[in-house]
């Protein structure tokens, strides 16, 4: 991600929903090096923030929702979250939840673009997102993984106003092209049952040691370490939970 900080438009912030709070704090902890706070208020609901120093990276939370799936969740700042949920519904997508304010940190909304792919607006108050992006143990490139490429393009371009920097085998989002993302086709190779997502790439120092221990500490690598032609050395990994997400070698942003 050529982005260093949050802004309108961008990715701010991933969170984990997950049944094993508790065996999440301890996965995540030994790959990435995480200090875990979870929020001492009831209402908060067992929430927590990773940092790394002191800067806050990623959130781990409990399932709030019964329906609710064990994954990761990217988060996209925007300067008006009501605003924001009315274009979405007006370009095709759903707002599934919000928009509401938490606490005095921000006003959000969960919502999904029009093939099923589920996000969060972030209007940030006191809150503004990660402090830390690119560098290992941190978010560095979020990627849409859908079936409907050119209807997504519309959505995004529509709602974000995103730039769009299209290869042959590849498309990347941007921010009046700086670059944070990408979006790749599901082929046939996707179980049906797999649908729309984001994923949320983290850097780190080394993407083979890194497998290594998320595979020793009961996680899964659903893409073993390969490096990408003219890009970086990445994986997919899934935690023990469920909740997939990737890594990429730390250093080679966009």
């Amino acid at each position: 991600m050529k982005l260093d900080k949050p802004v309108v438009g961008g990715p701010c912030w991933a969170e984990l929903g997950t049944t094993e709070l508790e065996a999440a704090k301890r996965f995540y902890g030994e790959l990435f090096g995480w200090r875990a706070e979870t929020d001492p208020r009831q209402e908060a609901g067992g929430y927590t923030v990773a940092h790394l120093g002191d800067a806050p990276v990623a959130a781990l939370s409990p399932l709030y929702q019964e329906e609710q799936p064990v994954a990761w969740t990217v988060s996209f700042s925007v300067r008006d979250a009501d605003e924001s949920a009315r274009e979405i519904t007006a370009a095709g997508g759903t707002v599934l939840m919000g928009p509401m304010d938490v606490f005095d940190m921000g006003r959000f909304a969960v919502a999904a673009d029009p093939s099923g792919a589920a996000f969060t607006l972030w209007q940030p108050r006191a809150f503004e997102g990660a402090g830390l992006f690119n560098a290992p143990g941190s978010l560095g490139w979020v990627e849409l993984m859908t079936r409907e490429p050119a209807r997504a393009r519309d959505f995004y371009t529509t709602v974000f106003g995103w730039t769009v920097n299209a290869s042959e085998h590849y498309t990347q989002w941007g921010i009046a092209g700086v670059d944070f993302g990408g979006m790749m086709t599901m082929d046939d190779k996707f179980p049906h049952e797999v649908p729309p997502h984001w994923l949320p790439y983290f850097a780190v120092a080394d993407v083979d040691d890194t497998t290594a221990t998320a595979t020793g500490a009961g996680g899964t690598a659903l893409m073993e370490p390969t490096s990408v032609p003219d890009g970086p050395r990445i994986a997919v990994l899934r935690d023990p939970q469920g909740a997939v997400f990737g890594v990429y070698l730390a250093g080679h942003e966009g």
